[in-house]
């Protein structure tokens, strides 16, 4: 293989069967079981890199469903999301979360997610299941379970307008890429933002929501003190690729 067609093939490992292919990745029919709960702002802080700002105490807790997703097949995903505020160079403040946990069941999606945007994402078991009247969803990690949320199924449908405007809003995630040595190669805050949302159904319900302790799956790290709210909705939608917006390795 020649120099130029390394090039001009490598966007994605391994050189010569990618565990991916290119984006940006639609997906169909995609299904959020989002609980909000209370915890400490002081751990949220410790966990949410400068420049970003904690905006209150709440996070996002969130189970999604992607039974259809191009590219990237049929998967789960559960983790934890935190409302901040990240002020741009020209002075525009925005508001958007930052994604500090993600764990999912399947090699492509994990793969792409780090080396593409930087999602924290590492592999377990969540499941999203409907038993009768309740949804019940799961985080295992080997066989240690470490995330237990319920909620009421379709108890009151949700007005379609305000979940499309918190969609609209972006996401932040540190991007992490070591050199051979084992220093930082590569260290971003890289920003995306859903695009082509199109919600098909969406309700809220009754929510409750259980963290447990591990060693290495770490959403029990930010407790649950009080569940605000539980929302469940259905979506079409498309990744955006990501930029970044602030290097940790450029020099001031």
């Amino acid at each position: 293989m020649k120099i130029e067609d390394v090039r001009k093939n490598a966007f994605a490992m391994p050189l010569n069967n990618p565990a991916f292919p290119r984006g940006p990745y639609k997906f169909y029919n995609r299904e959020f079981v989002i609980l909000s709960y209370r915890t400490d702002p002081a751990r949220m802080r410790a966990f949410v890199p400068e420049p970003l700002e904690v905006v209150g105490d709440i996070v996002h807790y969130e189970f999604i469903r992607m039974p259809d997703s191009t590219g990237f097949g049929d998967y789960t995903e559960s983790g934890q999301v935190i409302p901040v505020r990240f002020t741009d160079k020209d002075g525009t403040v925005q508001e958007g979360g930052f994604v500090h946990a993600m764990y999912l069941d399947d090699e492509g999606p994990i793969a792409g997610g780090r080396e593409i945007w930087g999602f924290p994402k590492k592999l377990a078991t969540p499941k999203v299941c409907h038993e009768n009247e309740t949804l019940v969803c799961t985080l295992h990690f080997g066989s240690v379970l470490c995330a237990t949320g319920t909620m009421g199924y379709k108890h009151r449908e949700l007005d379609h307008g305000p979940l499309l405007k918190s969609l609209a809003r972006p996401n932040f995630m540190i991007k992490i890429i070591p050199h051979v040595d084992c220093t930082p190669r590569i260290c971003e805050l890289v920003r995306y933002h859903a695009e082509d949302v199109t919600v098909k159904g969406a309700w809220s319900g009754p929510g409750a929501l259980q963290l447990f302790e591990h060693a290495l799956c770490d959403v029990a790290q930010l407790p649950v003190y009080e569940v605000v709210s539980a929302i469940h909705y259905v979506t079409d939608l498309t990744l955006g690729l990501g930029e970044v917006v602030y290097d940790y390795l450029a020099k001031e």
